[in-house]
C-alpha cells in the first residue's frame, strides 16, 4: 500500500488479487447477494485509491481496508433503507427418499437455520461475527475496525454467540419465524 500511496497505482491491481476474496465473502455473508457483494468489493478498492493519502503504514494493510469496507457496508445500508436482508432459504428441489438424500436434506436445513438465525441478529452483531468467525480477523483488530476495544469486543462477541445459540435453537424448535424478529 506503501508503493500505492507513493504514485506506483499499478500495485493497488496487486492488493485487489491478495483480499478480493476475503472483501467479497465478507460482504457476502453480510449482505446475501453476489451482485452488492461484487459492487462492494470494487467500491472498496475505488475508495482505497481515492484515500490512499489516509493510509499511514502505522496498522495492518487488511485492518484499513476492513474499516474502509465497513464504511461503505453501512453506506449500502443508509442507501437501502427500506429494503431488508434477504433471508437464505434452501432446500432440495425433490426427495428421492434415500438415506444420503434425507442427510444431505437435514445438513441444508441446518445450515440454512443457522444462516438465518444469523440474519436475526442485529447489523452490527452480524458483523462482528462475519469478521471474527468467517474472516478470521483477530479482536484486536476488530477493535481496532470498530473504534472500540480488544475487551469491549470479546464481551460482544460472547453476547453475540449468546443470543445466535439462542435464536437458533428457536428455531430449531420452531419457536420463532424467520421471517419476524424475537421480542
Amino acid at each position: 500500500m506503501m508503493q500505492v500511496k507513493a504514485g506506483q497505482t499499478a500495485m493497488l491491481g496487486l492488493l485487489y488479487e491478495r483480499h478480493k476474496k476475503a472483501l467479497f465473502g465478507f460482504f457476502y455473508k453480510m449482505c446475501r447477494s453476489t451482485t452488492v457483494s461484487e459492487d462492494l468489493v470494487q467500491t472498496v478498492f475505488i475508495k482505497i485509491l481515492h484515500g490512499k493519502e489516509g493510509f499511514m503504514g502505522h496498522g495492518q494493510f487488511i485492518t484499513w481496508m476492513f474499516h474502509i469496507a465497513r464504511n461503505a457496508l453501512h453506506d449500502h445500508y443508509r442507501k437501502q433503507k427500506n429494503n431488508h436482508l434477504e433471508l437464505l432459504e434452501s432446500g432440495p428441489d425433490s426427495v428421492a427418499g434415500s438415506a444420503d438424500v434425507a442427510a444431505k436434506y437435514d445438513s441444508e436445513q441446518t445450515i440454512s437455520q443457522l444462516f438465518s438465525a444469523i440474519d436475526l441478529l442485529s447489523v452490527d452483531k452480524k458483523e462482528l461475527l462475519v469478521m471474527s468467525r468467517f474472516q478470521h480477523l483477530k479482536y484486536k483488530e476488530i477493535a481496532t475496525i470498530t473504534g472500540s476495544t480488544e475487551g469491549a469486543v470479546k464481551m460482544k462477541m460472547r453476547r453475540t454467540l449468546i443470543e445466535l445459540r439462542d435464536r437458533f435453537n428457536e428455531l430449531q424448535n420452531g419457536g420463532i419465524h424467520v421471517t419476524s424478529k424475537k421480542q
